[in-house]
């Protein structure tokens, strides 16, 4: 325990970001670990550890008393007095273990520990990291593509992680070495690691793509009031805008579309709907339920509707499978029953 001791752990704090003081603890746990498993475990010991004389002392204890029936953990007052002339009966007495008693320590079991601890403080910083990402965008870089189950393993800058078949973009395919954008869902603790939960089919990536594009978005004068999502074909969002001079609509779709159209290249062609939301049930709705004109629509429920439509509107405000009508239920909280006159 020198000053190359010292020095190893400063670069560890510089290159790791482990600070010193969390590894110093996490030695001073291994050396007395290490020591004990050496002595069966009978015995009391402490390190002092100081940074500033870059020194590294372990003490075994021993309780003074006057008879010695336990030698591992006791000690004459007589002999105590030989180690400080200050102690007494009752008194701890620290007797400094000599560095070429060190070499009896387990050194493996040593540097397992301080291994072990470097690992778990790696793990804890990424967890804090991926925490501070989760429901944000984050760019990662394909590094595999499993050809069996479809996965992709990313470099997220921080770690790998992995971007489940179930959570891409249907039809969407990606080569090594490809940048994306991904939506952090989830983060949890894992025994190896942080255990995170990437997608680009949840409509928070959409939500943030355009806070990041639309600047009316990121300085609270459009708000996005709701929004949802069957990625790979159609995203409906809801957005008001609090200066009644300032089109909602418009902000988001951007001069010659230039806003929206990076996005729905971002999303591989999928169409996006972007509705003015209403406090008015009748009409919101009516709004959801574009591109189709709605000539009516009437609350018959506390939270279910009729839309009335003329007759060539009406397979437009169902959608192709129903999906129109599907993604404005589901924005607007309402049931909707769609009818003609």
């Amino acid at each position: 325990m020198n000053t190359e001791f010292f020095t190893a752990l400063e670069l560890i704090e510089k290159e790791k970001g482990i600070p010193k003081e969390y590894m110093l603890e996490r030695v001073e746990a291994a050396l007395i670990s290490a020591y004990k498993k050496d002595q069966g475990g009978n015995s009391n010991v402490k390190v002092v550890i100081d940074p500033v004389k870059k020194e590294v002392r372990m003490y075994q204890q021993k309780n003074v008393v006057e008879v010695v029936e336990d030698e591992a953990n006791e000690i004459t007052l007589a002999d105590a007095r030989e180690v400080s002339r200050r102690l007494d009966i009752g008194d701890v007495c620290d007797i400094e273990i000599k560095p070429k008693n060190f070499r009896r320590l387990s050194a493996q079991n040593a540097k397992q520990v301080i291994v072990q601890a470097i690992r778990e403080a790696e793990r804890g910083m990424m967890i804090k990291e991926y925490e501070n990402k989760r429901e944000e965008i984050i760019t990662a870089t394909i590094q595999r593509v499993d050809p069996t189950t479809g996965n992709v393993t990313v470099d997220t800058g921080t770690s790998h992680a992995t971007l489940l078949k179930s959570e891409q973009i249907p039809g969407e395919t990606f080569e090594v070495g490809q940048m994306i954008k991904v939506f952090v869902m989830e983060v949890r603790k894992e025994t190896r690691g942080p255990l995170v939960t990437l997608s680009r089919t949840h409509p928070g990536l959409v939500k943030r793509l355009f806070e990041l594009d639309v600047p009316e978005i990121q300085d609270g004068t459009v708000i996005i009031k709701a929004i949802t999502r069957e990625a790979g074909s159609r995203t409906k969002m809801a957005v008001y805008s609090r200066d009644e001079n300032v089109d909602p609509i418009g902000a988001c779709i951007g001069n010659r579309r230039m806003r929206i159209n990076g996005i729905v290249d971002e999303l591989c062609g999928e169409k996006i709907d972007i509705i003015k939301f209403s406090e008015e049930p009748e009409e919101f709705i009516r709004a959801a339920l574009s591109p189709a004109n709605v000539r009516d629509v009437i609350i018959d429920g506390e939270r279910s509707c009729r839309a009335i439509v003329d007759a060539d509107q009406l397979s437009l405000a169902i959608g192709k499978e129903g999906q129109n009508a599907r993604l404005a239920a589901k924005l607007t909280g309402f049931k909707i029953d769609i009818k003609t006159e």
